[in-house]
């Protein structure tokens, strides 16, 4: 049996058109606030986290035409785009999953954001769910 990767959710993502109009409805309407937001200029995204609990709602929004998220929303439209995953060890958890046979889109892990290491999953190995796997960082100090 193997041992556990996953220690928590960390996100689940929803791709949407307007980021400033889908935080304006969760804030009015869930009562969700944002507790941070970022330009990943990497992924091509701006993202705001709504806190819930010890996770987050993740609302990405792309920046440009060619981000997959962009490719997502003109294929699919808006809605669940991915979960995240905490791990305690990004290459670790990609290096059991390629073991596992698994495929992945990022062959090593790379930044995220707030700071965050990170690495995705493929759908077509986890059961039409795209996955990201997020080891956070270490606290200040260490």
């Amino acid at each position: 049996m193997t041992a556990p990767l996953l220690t928590e959710i960390d996100h689940v993502a929803i791709a949407v058109r307007d980021l400033d109009a889908a935080v304006a409805w969760y804030s009015e309407t869930l009562g969700a606030h944002v507790t941070h937001r970022e330009h990943v200029e990497s992924d091509g995204v701006e993202e705001a986290l709504l806190q819930v609990a010890d996770s987050y709602v993740q609302l990405v929004s792309p920046t440009r035409a060619d981000s997959p998220v962009a490719k997502f929303l003109d294929t699919r439209g808006e809605g669940l785009h991915h979960v995240g995953y905490r791990v305690a060890d990004c290459a670790a958890a990609l290096e059991s999953i390629t073991r596992g046979g698994g495929r992945v889109i990022d062959a090593v892990p790379r930044p995220g954001s707030r700071g965050t290491t990170v690495a995705f999953v493929h759908p077509k190995s986890s059961f039409g769910t795209l996955i990201e796997l997020v080891e956070e960082a270490p606290p200040a100090g260490r």
